[in-house]
């Protein structure tokens, strides 16, 4: 052994570090060591992947909305317009994509996806859109969620993710496509794993094409515009605004009613009149509803002063009609039971000179009381619903409902549409309006109406949006009893998904 080291000398110590682990083999020259333990080299997360991760967090576990949590994230963080739109890319198409990536993800966890800490499983959200539903490199959506897991949950839980997620990037989405498909148990199973809707729901809206008389063919071009990103609508307030300034910084006239208009271009609040509050960001189909119960005739003479909006939170409909009241020397009562909703609406109505509107707060059914009765001549009831016409814009909402919630809700838009009827003179007219096309929560709940009032009509709601609407818009209407009604629909329209049926009260 003579002329050789012993076993743990100076050969072996220099490949060792302090924990005893070997170092830079096969190299010459002076061994580099990192200052960090291997699993601590990067334990920083990238701002933009952080704030869509904790948007996602707070959805998840505080039920909270994305569209509410996210512009606040983005500014707390500070980030620049494109990791804003990174960031808004990512966390709205991780909950849009909830129901694909969550079927991918089940065939590569060894346990339920329900027993999953639910922040590993909404960093395997984030980072399966990241791997199929973006460009971004697939070394660099690995490491960045690996990284952001190893920040936010741990070490041990970012070597799951790790591993987890190498397998999502094995296959392109359309190869995953295909494979859940070719193992769903129907076609509405196959297109609510490929177009990341609940099965209940595509059900639902297949039958609510029908009922609408559109064609079924029609569902996957409407599961499609569902999960895609809304453009933001503006609307001038009559008389109070002016898009000029908008037109100015990019938006573009819109296309299906006059003085409305789309931005495509960053931070909406920068345009002219929105922080005033004289330019607002609301979806064309809201604008629709609201122009057309305001423009609409009366059917019978009288005086037309005295307006209500029943359920007016967060005052996007109210702003308008009360624009429009002013006007007209008419007055708004914008009634909101929910105290934070209210104030919302408060919020709204703000840049309406107060002397024409005013802001209550009661159950509204109440207005079906002796103390009401007759009292307004023109009444919009947006009624709590389901909010299926809406996916796009709270993409969340879809993993939060279920069939069960139906019955609830279409009782209570009976019980609205009561009240308004009672509070509605006679000759003033009733806008009901729901943000879903569900048939049991529009025409349904119009033929109950009109069976439980026989001095109620529908009038030809169609006609009334037609003349709010341009001239080439597609149509909307759909007959019904003596009138019709009218449904907008994402895939055709590009808006909401929004209901109305305009009723009058007869002597």
């Amino acid at each position: 052994m003579s002329g050789q080291e012993p076993r743990g000398g100076h050969r072996d110590n220099v490949r060792r570090n302090e924990q005893g682990r070997t170092r830079n083999r096969g190299q010459s020259g002076p061994r580099k060591y990192s200052a960090a333990a291997p699993g601590q080299r990067k334990r920083a997360a990238d701002p933009a992947r952080l704030v869509a991760f904790k948007t996602l967090r707070e959805v998840s576990s505080a039920d909270a909305y994305a569209n509410l949590v996210l512009p606040k994230m983005i500014r707390e963080y500070q980030l620049d317009r494109r990791d804003a739109g990174f960031a808004t890319e990512l966390a709205y198409g991780a909950l849009r994509g909830q129901g694909f990536y969550d079927a991918i993800l089940a065939t590569l966890v060894d346990r339920p996806l329900a027993e999953l800490d639910p922040a590993i499983l909404d960093a395997l959200r984030l980072g399966a859109h990241q791997l199929l539903a973006m460009r971004v490199p697939k070394h660099a959506a690995l490491d960045e969620t690996v990284s952001l897991a190893r920040a936010q949950i741990g070490a041990g839980p970012s070597g799951l993710i790790n591993a987890v997620l190498r397998r999502v990037s094995a296959q392109e989405a359309a190869a995953w496509t295909e494979q859940l498909g070719n193992s769903a148990a129907s076609d509405s199973e196959r297109l609510a794993i490929e177009h990341s809707h609940p099965d209940w729901i595509v059900r639902a809206l297949r039958g609510a094409l029908i009922a609408h008389g559109r064609d079924a063919s029609e569902l996957e071009a409407l599961l499609e515009a569902d999960n895609l990103a809304p453009v933001v609508n503006l609307v001038a307030l009559p008389g109070l605004g002016d898009l000029s300034g908008a037109l100015e910084s990019g938006a573009e006239r819109g296309t299906l009613l006059a003085d409305s208009a789309t931005y495509k271009h960053g931070d909406v609040s920068r345009v002219p009149g929105v922080k005033e509050g004289t330019v607002r960001v609301q979806d064309a189909g809201s604008q629709v509803m609201a122009r057309a119960l305001a423009a609409i005739e009366l059917p019978a003479a009288g005086e037309d002063r005295y307006w209500l909006d029943l359920c007016a939170g967060p005052g996007g409909k109210a702003a308008l009609l009360a624009a429009i009241a002013v006007q007209r020397d008419a007055r708004l009562t914008a009634n909101e039971p929910a105290p934070h909703r209210a104030r919302l609406v408060e919020n709204s109505l703000d840049a309406v000179p107060h002397d024409y509107w005013m802001v209550t707060g009661e159950d509204g059914r109440i207005f079906g009381g002796e103390d009401y009765a007759g009292d307004y001549d023109r009444v919009m009831v947006d009624a709590p619903c389901s909010g299926l016409g809406a996916l796009r814009r709270r993409p969340e909402s879809r993993w939060r409902k279920a069939p069960r919630d139906i019955p609830e809700l279409t009782k209570l838009q009976g019980e609205l549409l009561d009240a308004a009827f009672n509070a509605v003179r006679v000759g003033g007219v009733i806008g009901f309006v729901t943000c879903s096309p569900h048939q049991a929560e529009t025409r349904l709940v119009v033929e109950d109406f009109l069976k439980r009032h026989e001095n109620a009509a529908l009038l030809d709601t169609s006609a009334a949006v037609s003349a709010v609407m341009h001239q080439d818009a597609p149509p909307a209407g759909h007959a019904l009893a003596e009138g019709s009604t009218v449904q907008l629909w994402p895939h055709v329209h590009g808006t909401d998904a929004m209901f109305m049926a305009i009723l009058t009260k007869k002597a």
